[in-house]
């Protein structure tokens, strides 16, 4: 029998029309684009289905939709094939896919994570004005030589890691000056690309911190459970399962870099040989392809 873990992907996994089939074609599913309607009190589902585009990209409208069209898969699945999700290990989720997890695993309400992740969206938005903040993907560089290239590369700033996707793929990001120093500085270290990304703010780094810091009170009143399977978290690349444990990997997640090579690496160790990737898109089979080749990952949704 193979070892499954169940993985939720996170920003940049979005687009017009996600959702629509799951929603026409499944009852289950339909009911969860409903109520991310009701709790969040506009038609969340007509924006995932029909755009525009622009709105979708907002990250307070992106993080509930890539949630929502998350837990819309899983319940899907569950109700159809509940056989492929008994007995599962683990759960993963890359950034905001780590809410999913804690949704399927049980450990938090849709309805909470929903206030949650839109609330989320807004503060990381709001954290550093327009134009300040920048990421860029480095590609072909060994993450250490990319986190000395970011030290570097400061002066005075903020730059460094932000997401540890691939054994030669790591996210930075910070203020935008820094950002630029710090792919000339890749790129003369052997660096095969450096491409900055379109993002509305700089996840995941020191920048962050306010976004944290109004988030907390948040997760601190949100009611969570022990989950069931154990969660990856993102910040330690370990596995937890008592609910003040994961609410305070959430909190911490905020500005913490994503340590996703660790994560799938961590599952590897532990036998994972077969992973589901639950959502929109299929961003995660590629990373995972990249960092083990033993596990064997299908995309659902």
């Amino acid at each position: 029998m193979p070892t499954l873990a169940l993985l939720f992907p996170g920003q940049g996994s979005q687009f017009v029309g996600m959702g629509r089939s799951l929603f026409e074609g499944s009852e289950a599913a339909r009911a969860v684009f409903e109520e991310a309607d009701r709790v969040l009190g506009f038609p969340l589902s007509r924006l995932c289905f029909e755009g525009p585009e622009e709105e979708l990209k907002l990250t307070s409208n992106t993080q509930p939709a890539i949630l929502t069209h998350s837990v819309a898969a899983f319940r899907e699945l569950s109700a159809k094939s509940p056989e492929r999700v008994a007995g599962v290990a683990f759960s993963a989720g890359h950034s905001l896919g780590e809410y999913s997890g804690n949704v399927a695993a049980g450990a938090l309400a849709f309805a909470d994570a929903l206030k949650l992740v839109r609330e989320r969206g807004r503060f990381m938005q709001e954290a550093v004005p327009p134009g300040v903040g920048a990421m860029a993907a480095i590609l072909g560089l060994p993450p250490e030589e990319v986190d000395s290239a970011c030290r570097e590369s400061a002066q005075g700033e903020v730059v460094a890691p932000a997401n540890y996707n691939a054994p030669e793929q790591t996210v930075i990001a910070g203020h935008a000056a820094a950002v630029a120093r710090a792919c000339e500085k890749c790129l003369s270290r052997g660096a095969k690309r450096a491409i900055p990304l379109p993002v509305s703010a700089p996840f995941h780094c020191a920048l962050m911190a306010p976004a944290r810091e109004r988030l907390r009170p948040l997760l601190e009143s949100a009611s969570f459970a022990d989950a069931a399977p154990s969660l990856v978290t993102n910040v330690d690349a370990s596995s937890a399962s008592h609910a003040a444990d994961l609410r305070d990997a959430l909190v911490r997640q905020v500005d913490s870099p994503v340590r996703w090579v660790e994560s799938i690496r961590l599952l590897a160790r532990e036998g994972v040989d077969h992973a589901l990737e639950i959502g929109p898109g299929n961003v995660l089979a590629g990373l995972v392809k990249r960092i083990e080749k033993g596990i064997k990952v299908e995309s659902y949704g």
